[in-house]
């Protein structure tokens, strides 16, 4: 049975101003979200010999969940389009991450923390909603159906932990200026704003589109850091699938946040004074 969503003139008015206040937004992205925009009925979903299930919204009690950074699989987009409250959902082929998924779970797609809304395990699909501040804060935007995506489930309390603790909280995107071979291996150089370099330190860990990987240099006056992908790596994560000038996702690690915040609190003054 399909699912689709009829969509009025007015809605598409509507959706059409809210898009054109992501100043973020880029003309080929605007392209392959405009044909949802049209006033004619559109079919978002394919054809399931089950009925789909639906989650308007993440329980109450959902626990804020933690990530490693090892990614599990690499899924691919199979269709981006407009949701009945005005959002937009995004349907990701996958297999692994669907092992014992439940409507509310939270699945790391290039290292953002989202929630299941939707899925299908007989299609191999799994649906996740894009509010308007996490198409402005991430690379998500860039997106098209067919683009593949690191996908990591949340960690149980018996799970090993393989990388660093990441949240899924995208700090910031950087760009990447330069891949390099060396070997088997990639070198790859990003760029990043001041605000979230600060926390990047060389032999620290960082996120990059969910990936944990351990930072080799950093270039302050380059405002740019680097890592090297070794060839298993490389096969496993969409980074080395990326072109100079693609944007990446970026998460630092907490604990430099938490040195920070401490520090500018007080609280080592406080303890020395004790």
């Amino acid at each position: 049975m399909a699912v689709t969503l009829s969509t009025t003139p007015q809605a598409c008015v509507r959706q059409i101003s809210i898009m054109n206040k992501f100043h973020s937004i880029s003309s080929k992205t605007l392209r392959s979200f405009n044909p949802l925009f049209t006033p004619s009925t559109q079919t978002l979903f394919l054809s399931s010999q089950k009925p789909k299930i639906h989650l308007q919204s993440p329980p109450r009690n959902t626990i804020r969940c933690l990530f490693t950074g090892i990614v599990e699989e690499m899924g691919q987009i199979k269709q981006l389009g407009t949701s009945q409250n005005g959002g937009f959902d995004m349907k990701i082929g996958a297999k692994t991450v669907l092992e014992g998924v439940h409507l509310g779970d939270s699945i790391a797609v290039n290292g953002t923390c989202l929630t299941v809304t939707e899925f299908d395990t007989q299609l191999s699909d799994f649906t996740v909603g894009l509010s308007p501040e996490t198409l402005r804060k991430t690379s998500l935007i860039e997106l098209e159906a067919g683009s593949l995506v690191n996908l990591e489930r949340a960690v149980q309390p018996t799970s090993r932990m393989g990388g660093h603790f990441v949240q899924g909280h995208v700090d910031g995107t950087g760009e990447i200026v330069s891949m390099e071979p060396e070997g088997d291996s990639l070198w790859i150089k990003v760029k990043a704003s001041k605000e979230v370099l600060k926390y990047v330190v060389p032999k620290g860990f960082i996120a990059v589109d969910g990936t944990s990987l351990t930072v080799v240099d950093v270039f302050d006056k380059e405002e740019c850091f680097n890592f090297m992908l070794v060839a298993y790596t490389q096969q496993k994560v969409v980074i080395p699938l990326k072109k100079i000038g693609s944007k990446v996702n970026l998460e630092v690690d907490i604990l430099g946040k938490y040195v920070e915040r401490l520090l500018s609190s007080g609280f080592v003054e406080s303890i020395k004074s004790s």
